[in-house]
């Protein structure tokens, strides 16, 4: 079976090594360095289970920049391509997948295209309408930065907007390239597709968004935000899970899928989504107010990715207390190995760890590292991991 994914990002990455393990698979991109880097069997990003299939695994996979060589024949194309969201128009931008949506319908006639991109509701059901053909599928993703690969071949779930023969066909076409054969599949309508995947990521954005009012609350009152967390943990409806503190959600998913969510409001009662927007901006403006009471005269922001094993620093919430801190004046260094420019929103990037932290007065990490163990007394974080990290 031949099968083409468009966008070689996280998304489509994933996606292409885990079907590559049975299929015929052909990556398209409209950057020559990571098509080559792919054709090199180097992977792009730092997703260490990636690399490794990537290296060391056989796969029916290569890459190119020409969509109509990799459509041609196909049975499916699955379009990753960004969706970033535009704060002008309130809603995604959802151009370049409509675009190879259109395309990929005349140079493939009978190929199957499944969007794999975060689409606003109701996208899915117009773009068919607009392109006149239903050849068109959403089967939204459930992945982690960092370790979208290994999401992949672990899925949750498997969720597919179609309640139909071939919609089941494509949930056994990605069951049987995973690691867990057994995971659920649920085949809904198109808009309660788009409606699993928004409102899953704003659930992790108001989780998130709670455990860091509660450590908000706890370092205005000098109390051990470790220990309230424990003990609201500790019930087993709330589970010890994804309630470490935090700068922010951020990333490439939390924060325009809130965002497009609380748009596809605007004629429904709500109040609960747009909190969560705006306590994630609150909790920057905390954090940043928290590191100038230290009155740095120099601070250095250690890492602007959001996640291990990711390149990633769109929309980092690390990136928006740069933002602040520079605003008010204060001096800002930033040290993060996968950023290749000489400045980063106007902060000079410092290239050797020992440089930054020699430069730095106040260390800020969004997650602590043991390679910050040596000036553990210098650095500001809300990480409660650190603790098991930090020497003593």
């Amino acid at each position: 079976m031949k099968i083409a994914v468009v966008g070689l990002g996280h998304v489509g990455l994933a996606n292409a090594v885990l079907l590559a393990q049975r299929h015929e698979v052909w990556g398209v991109d409209i950057d020559p360095r990571r098509v080559a880097t792919l054709n090199a069997r180097q992977s792009p990003t730092g997703d260490p289970e990636l690399a490794d299939h990537l290296a060391n695994r056989p796969l029916d996979l290569r890459a190119t920049t020409d969509l109509e060589a990799a459509a041609r024949g196909a049975d499916y194309v699955l379009i990753a391509t960004p969706t970033d969201y535009n704060p002008v128009s309130n809603a995604f931008d959802t151009s370049s997948v409509d675009t190879v949506c259109r395309d990929v319908l005349a140079m493939a006639p009978k190929a199957l295209v499944v969007i794999r991109s975060t689409v606003p509701l109701g996208h899915v059901r117009a773009l068919r309408q607009r392109l006149g053909s239903d050849r068109i599928l959403f089967s939204p993703e459930f992945l982690r930065e960092g370790r979208a690969l290994h999401d992949n071949l672990h899925p949750s779930r498997i969720v597919v907007g179609e309640r139909s023969d071939r919609a089941s066909r494509f949930a056994d076409l990605l069951r049987e390239a995973s690691a867990d054969r057994a995971a659920p599949v649920l085949l809904v309508d198109p808009d309660e597709a788009e409606a699993v995947k928004l409102f899953s990521n704003t659930y992790l954005a108001m989780r998130v968004a709670f455990f860091n009012e509660l450590d908000s609350y706890a370092l205005s009152h000098g109390l051990d935000a470790s220990r309230i967390v424990a003990g609201v943990s500790g019930d087993p409806r709330i589970g010890d899970h994804y309630n470490n503190p935090s700068f922010g959600y951020g990333g490439y998913c939390l924060p325009k899928d809130t965002r497009q969510l609380l748009a596809n409001y605007e004629e429904v009662p709500q109040k609960l989504i747009g909190a969560v927007v705006e306590a994630n901006r609150m909790r920057k403006d905390f954090i940043a107010q928290a590191i100038l009471e230290r009155r740095p005269r120099v601070v250095g922001i250690y890492r602007i990715v959001m996640k291990e094993g990711s390149d990633n620093w769109r929309q980092s919430a690390t990136a928006g207390i740069v933002r602040r801190l520079m605003d008010r004046g204060v001096g800002v260094i930033v040290h993060e190995p996968t950023f290749s420019g000489v400045s980063f929103l106007g902060a000079p990037v410092v290239a050797t760890l020992a440089e930054f932290k020699a430069r730095a007065d106040v260390i800020v990490a969004n997650r602590f590292h043991a390679d910050l163990a040596d000036v553990a007394d210098r650095v500001f974080t809300r990480d409660l991991a650190a603790q098991t990290v930090r020497p003593g």
